[in-house]
């Protein structure tokens, strides 16, 4: 019998999908909306680029590296 082991099971609510994307979102948007009021909104590129690669490998990466590794099979079994 094989167990559906979800990562984000283990992670506290600040750490979970919907506040990833809420977080990244959020500084991205705000960051245009800073920028463009100040006739840079270029800078939001510079902002996006490292928020994007977060939000990429916490949501994308991490949780088939979790899953690839093994170590909830042996969480799931304590």
């Amino acid at each position: 019998m094989t167990k559906n082991i979800n990562p984000w099971n283990y992670k506290p609510w600040w750490c979970q999908p919907w506040s990833i994307m809420l977080t990244g979102v959020t500084l991205i948007f705000g960051s245009w909306l800073i920028f463009n009021f100040f006739k840079i909104s270029w800078l939001t590129i510079i902002v996006a680029i490292p928020v994007l690669t977060w939000m990429g490998f916490f949501l994308l990466i991490w949780p088939k590296l979790m899953i690839e590794s093994g170590i909830l099979d042996q969480k799931s079994n304590e």
